[in-house]
């Protein structure tokens, strides 16, 4: 509600003022005209100021005009004002002029009354400035309210001739319901409808490839940035689907492309695709760059990452060999001849796991690179015991060569020597252990423990 009175609405008069302000004193009288507004001028018959009074902060050097004709102390567009005032008959309206200051102009609403005493006129002024401030405030806002929804115009314009003339297949999913909000043109051709609003993407797609992609819209509402999958539209058709959400008004929406379809991407329901999925082998796939692409589940396991989200984009090189040496070698047969067969290296988990592995790498396209990993550490434990007589190699030693330190390679040739030497006194003893002990320079209790550390006790038959 609007508390302001309004200026130019015509104001009743008292109805017997005579009875109350016949004998009001003259100073009272002055003091009431002064503060009825901001400025109050005196102005005499022939329209010049005689006397001023208000607040300093309204008068801006008003009280320096006197003497002069008031219509001379207002800008000129404002003279016309000034004399229908004084033309006027008594009890005019509220009229605003500019007045002439020392330090520059400035609005003021005015309404002459007159006195009645050798032609005397009080002219009771407000002060607009502030009004004026607001006014201009307004006015800037206005303008620029009109300037931003302009640029939002022209934006939209933009934004409606890029989305509809670009020739991949866009559309603007519902982030919930992944509903079809808006297609362009050639995702319209693409699925071969033209009453695609409101209809369901996922309802588009394959049977195999509706969970797949359900789970894939899910994940980049959430915000995660999911890399392309590939999905199948009917027939032969497919797709490369990406996917961005935005929100707007509160609501959450996906801009989301169908793409030509990238082959290093499975399809749900392709057996070839099920079948690398569900092989107990470790399978990769890098790029050029020998960043990961796409791995198998085997593969998300044998490096102990939460899913293959986490390692798509990560260097090969992070996960597989030692580092500058098994990769290098690899990459050089691949180079050489096109494929590398079980090349003994070992895989690093991002935990902290270590196993190792036989690697055999293809090349499959001119800027992709399969691998296979089989994990050979189980293997071999599985295996039963060496028959005596068969140790360890040197050759088998120096394959340690950057597995574990070199002062665990150093005690593993220790051991060796010395199981080696044990078993020879053994045999030249005919498996007596006191002589044996004896040619050794050990006493019977050391060579007992190291018999027993060795495992050589109850492989051999003894004599005391």
């Amino acid at each position: 509600m609007n508390d302001k009175p309004d200026l130019t609405e015509p104001r009743l008069p008292f109805a017997a003022a005579s009875n109350w302000l016949a004998g009001a004193p003259v100073e009272q009288m002055a003091a009431l005209l002064a503060s009825v507004g901001d400025v109050a001028l005196m102005i005499d018959d022939g329209g010049q100021i005689v006397d001023v009074a208000g607040a300093p902060s309204s008068l801006r050097g008003l009280q320096n005009q006197l003497g002069r004709r008031w219509i001379d102390t207002v800008t000129p567009d404002s003279r016309p004002k000034i004399e229908d005032m004084l033309s006027g008959e008594p009890g005019g309206r509220w009229r605003q002029v500019t007045q002439l200051g020392d330090s520059g102009d400035f609005p003021v609403r005015y309404l002459v009354m007159p006195l009645g005493v050798d032609g005397l006129r009080v002219a009771i002024g407000r002060d607009e400035r502030a009004g004026a401030v607001l006014q201009q405030r307004l006015l800037q806002v206005q303008q620029s309210l009109e300037r931003d929804y302009l640029a939002m115009r022209q934006a939209e314009a933009r934004y409606r001739l890029l989305f509809d003339m670009t020739a991949e297949p866009m559309l603007i999913l519902e982030a919930d319901s992944r509903r079809i909000r808006e297609a362009n043109a050639a995702a319209v051709a693409l699925l071969g409808d033209g009453q695609l609003p409101g209809q369901s993407l996922i309802d588009r797609l394959e049977a195999g490839d509706r969970e797949p992609a359900i789970a894939f819209f899910g994940a980049v509402a959430a915000g995660v940035d999911m890399a392309p999958i590939r999905v199948r539209l009917g027939g032969d058709a497919a797709a490369s689907l990406s996917a961005r959400v935005y929100r707007q008004a509160g609501t959450g929406y996906l801009l989301v492309r169908l793409g030509a379809p990238d082959m290093s991407a499975p399809v749900a329901g392709d057996g070839f695709a099920h079948a690398v999925a569900a092989m107990p082998d470790a399978f990769v796939i890098a790029d050029r760059s020998l960043a990961i692409v796409a791995a198998n589940p085997a593969m998300v396991e044998i490096v102990q990452a939460a899913s293959e989200e986490q390692l798509r984009g990560r260097a090969l090189g992070d996960v597989l060999g030692r580092p500058g040496i098994d990769l290098d070698l690899i990459m050089a047969q691949l180079a050489e001849h096109g494929v590398a067969r079980n090349v003994a290296t070992i895989v690093r988990g991002l935990l902290g796991g270590r196993d190792e592995v036989e690697v055999s790498a293809a090349r499959i396209s001119p800027d992709r690179y399969g691998f296979t990993l089989r994990v050979v550490a189980r293997r071999l434990r599985d295996l039963p015991p060496a028959e005596r007589g068969m140790p360890r190699s040197v050759e088998q030693l120096t394959e340690l060569i950057g597995r574990m330190p070199l002062k665990d390679i150093v005690r593993e040739s220790t051991d060796l020597i010395e199981r080696q030497c044990i078993e020879a006194a053994l045999v030249y003893t005919s498996n007596n252990r006191a002589s044996a002990a004896e040619i050794l320079g050990l006493s019977r209790q050391s060579l007992y423990s190291k018999l027993h550390r060795h495992g050589l006790v109850g492989l051999e038959q003894l004599d005391d």
